[in-house]
C-alpha cells in the first residue's frame, strides 16, 4: 500500500463500498454542519467527498484545516443517500467516512485568490501564483491536453519513418526574422552564444548528414513582443525536414498529421480536407491577409479600374477595394457609422465609405450620388450583390489597402455574426514572394532566407526580385498561422545570389552561415520542411483565447516571469565571470 493513497480521487466507485482506502490531495471545500464535517478532496484526476464519523475531536480537527492544504485521508467507502448524489463528479455516488486524516502540507498564508472559482482574477496575480492557478480544473485540463497532443504528434511522425533528433540550444546568432537571445561565453571573452530562433540550420545540416526524415518537438527562442497567439521568449514547434523532397512531399506528410490531431482532440468539424491552397497574392487581395480566417464568408473585391474616371476626390489615385455584405438591409444607420468609427480609430484609415442597395437597386449612402449607373451595375455584378445588401469601400495606396481591407473584413465578420465557432477552416498559403521592400525601401527577404526561389538561379539572374516567388508555404487555421515551411536552398551558387540580392556579400554568407555554406559544398541533397506551432495548435484545440492558457509557466505580455522574478538582476561577480560590464543610462529629464 502506498503510504499516502491507495486510490486517486476519481477512482472510487459503488463496488468499493465497505473497503478501507486512502486518498490524498488538496482540501477543495469544507462544509461544517455542526455534528458532521464534509470535505471535498481534490487531486489531479478528480474529487472525492470525505465525511467525519461524528466524533467531536475529528469534527473540530477537520473543520479547522485551511483550504488548499495537502492531506491524506484513511477511511471506509460508503454509498451516499440517493438524494445526495453528485452527478458532477465521477465519485458522486460514494463518500469516504474518515478514520484518520493527516495534514501533509498546511497552508499557512492567505490565498491570493480562490482556486477553481469563477471569479475574475487579474492575470498578473494568476501568473505570480501560477502554482495555485494550475490547481484549477481549466489549466490542469489544458496541460493534460497538451501532453496528449504532443504524444500523438510524436507517434504520427515516428509511424511515418521520421527520426527524432534533438538539436543544440546554445548556438550562434543568425538573422531569422526576430531578435536573438544572447548568452555570453565565460571561456571566450567578448563572444556570445544565441538561443535558436528555430533549429533551421541544424535540421538542414541533418539532411546533409544523410538523415532521411527528421523531427523533434523543438523549443524556439525569439525576443519579440507578445500577442494573443504568440508567447514572448519561447515556444515549441513540431519541427520536421525531409531529404530528396519537394513541396508536395511535405504537404503529403504533414497535412494528415494536422488533420488527424484536430479531429481526434476536438468535436469541431474540419471544414475541408485536403486543405485548400491559396496563392499569397490571391489571399492578400481576397482576404487582406496572408493568414485569412476562411470561416468568414466575406471577400474583398478590387474595383480600382471602375473608379479611375469617377469624379470622387477621396478615391483619386488610390487603389479601391470593396466588401459586399449580403442581407444587411435591416441594420440601422448606427451599424454603418460604427464601422466607419472602427476604421478611422482602430485601423487608422482615412475613412470608410458605404452604400446600401435599395429595393429598386438604387444606392443610398454618403457617396451614392457620385457613382454612375454603369459603375454601379459593374460593381453589383462583380460582387453578386442585390437589394438588401450593402457595400463598404476602402481606398488607400498600394501596400496599405490590403491590410486595411482585411481588418474591415474581419470586423464585419464579427459584427454580423458570420463566424462559425464550431468549425476549423484550414488552408495552405503558397507562392510567397521571395523578396519584399523593407521600411527603408531596400530589398529584403520576405519569408525565409534559406528558401529555394521558383525558377532557381535563372530567376534570380533575370527577374525583378519583387516578381520572384519562393517555394514557401504556411498552414493557416481560423485566421491563425500554424506553421511556416519551405523547400530549402541547397545549391551554394543559388544561395550566394539570393543573399546578394538581399544585400549580403559572399563573405557575409560565409561568416554568418558558415556551417551551411561549408556543408552545401559536400553534395547536399534537395530537402524541404515545415514546423507547425505546438502551442498554437493546443490553443485552438482548447478553445483558449490566449496562448498563455496552454503553457505551464508563461511569461506575461511584457516578457516577465512573475513567478520566478525573471528577468532579474545578477551579481557583479556573475557579470565579471562572463566579462560583462553594465552601462545603464538613466533618463535625467
Amino acid at each position: 500500500m502506498n503510504e499516502y493513497r491507495t486510490h486517486y480521487c476519481n477512482q472510487i466507485r459503488i463496488q468499493d463500498v465497505g473497503k478501507e482506502i486512502k486518498i490524498a490531495g488538496f482540501v477543495d471545500t469544507i462544509r461544517d454542519l455542526g455534528g458532521l464535517v464534509f470535505l471535498d478532496i481534490r487531486d489531479m484526476f478528480g474529487v472525492t467527498q470525505a465525511v467525519t464519523s461524528g466524533v467531536t475531536d475529528a469534527v473540530d480537527f477537520a473543520s479547522r484545516i485551511p483550504l488548499e492544504s495537502s492531506v491524506s485521508i484513511t477511511g471506509t467507502v460508503r454509498k451516499r443517500d440517493p438524494e445526495t448524489y453528485n452527478p458532477n463528479i465521477e465519485t458522486g455516488e460514494v463518500e469516504v467516512v474518515i478514520k484518520d486524516i493527516q495534514i501533509l502540507g498546511k497552508r499557512t498564508k492567505q490565498l491570493p485568490f480562490e482556486v477553481n472559482s469563477n471569479q475574475e482574477v487579474r492575470e498578473d496575480l494568476r501568473l505570480e501564483y501560477r502554482f495555485l492557478d494550475l490547481r484549477g480544473d481549466k489549466l490542469k485540463k489544458n496541460l493534460q491536453l497538451r501532453a496528449q497532443v504532443i504524444q500523438f504528434l510524436r507517434n504520427q511522425m515516428i509511424e511515418q519513418g521520421f527520426l527524432e533528433v534533438q538539436t543544440p540550444i546554445l548556438t550562434s546568432s543568425s538573422p531569422e526574422g526576430a531578435r536573438d537571445y544572447l548568452v555570453p561565453s565565460r571561456v571566450h571573452p567578448g563572444k556570445f552564444y544565441a538561443l535558436p530562433q528555430a533549429p533551421q540550420q541544424f535540421k538542414q545540416l541533418l539532411m546533409v548528414s544523410g538523415i532521411d526524415k527528421y523531427f523533434q518537438i523543438a523549443p524556439c527562442f525569439r525576443d519579440e513582443d507578445a500577442r494573443a497567439d504568440r508567447a514572448p521568449g519561447e515556444f515549441y514547434q513540431l519541427d520536421m525536414e525531409m531529404a530528396y523532397a519537394t513541396q508536395e512531399d511535405v504537404f503529403q506528410a504533414i497535412e494528415p498529421v494536422v488533420y488527424n490531431t484536430f479531429t481526434k482532440f476536438s468535436d469541431k468539424t474540419v471544414a475541408s480536407y485536403p486543405f485548400p491552397r491559396i496563392p499569397y497574392r490571391e489571399a492578400m487581395l481576397k482576404y487582406g491577409s496572408d493568414k485569412p480566417d476562411l470561416r468568414n464568408p466575406l471577400v474583398i473585391t478590387d474595383v480600382t479600374d471602375l473608379f479611375e474616371k469617377v469624379d470622387l476626390k477621396a478615391f483619386k489615385g488610390l487603389q479601391v477595394r470593396i466588401i459586399a455584405t449580403h442581407d444587411v438591409g435591416e441594420e440601422p444607420r448606427s451599424f454603418f457609422e460604427g464601422m466607419t468609427d472602427y476604421a478611422i480609430k482602430d485601423c487608422k484609415a482615412k475613412g470608410l465609405a458605404w452604400l446600401r442597395i435599395l429595393e429598386d437597386t438604387s444606392l443610398q449612402g454618403p457617396i451614392a450620388k457620385f457613382i454612375p449607373d454603369e459603375v454601379k451595375d459593374a460593381m453589383l455584378e462583380r460582387t453578386n450583390s442585390k437589394a438588401g445588401d450593402a457595400i463598404f469601400f476602402i481606398a488607400e495606396v498600394p501596400g496599405l489597402v490590403d491590410n486595411l481591407a482585411g481588418q474591415v473584413r474581419s470586423e464585419l465578420g464579427k459584427r454580423l455574426n458570420l463566424i462559425d465557432e464550431n468549425v476549423y477552416q484550414f488552408c495552405w498559403i503558397v507562392d510567397f514572394p521571395m523578396y519584399e521592400l523593407d521600411e527603408r525601401g531596400k530589398i529584403a527577404f520576405c519569408h525565409n532566407p534559406f528558401s529555394m526561389p521558383q525558377g532557381g538561379l535563372e530567376a534570380l539572374m533575370t527577374k525583378n526580385p519583387l516578381d520572384i516567388y519562393a517555394y514557401q508555404y504556411d498552414i493557416v487555421c481560423n485566421g491563425i498561422e500554424l506553421s511556416s515551411g519551405a523547400v530549402r536552398n541547397h545549391d551554394i551558387e543559388i544561395m550566394k545570389k539570393a543573399f546578394e540580392i538581399a544585400g549580403y556579400t559572399e563573405e557575409d554568407v560565409k561568416t554568418r552561415f558558415a556551417a551551411l555554406y561549408n556543408a552545401f559544398q559536400y553534395g547536399a541533397p534537395p530537402h524541404a520542411g515545415i514546423a507547425p506551432g505546438v502551442d498554437r495548435m493546443i490553443m485552438l484545440l482548447a478553445g483558449a483565447e490566449n496562448i498563455r492558457e496552454v503553457i505551464a509557466f508563461p511569461m506575461n505580455s511584457k516578457a516577465q516571469d512573475l513567478l520566478m522574478g525573471s528577468p532579474s538582476v545578477v551579481t557583479k561577480e556573475q557579470l565579471q565571470d562572463v566579462h560583462i560590464k553594465l552601462d545603464l543610462k538613466t533618463d535625467k529629464k
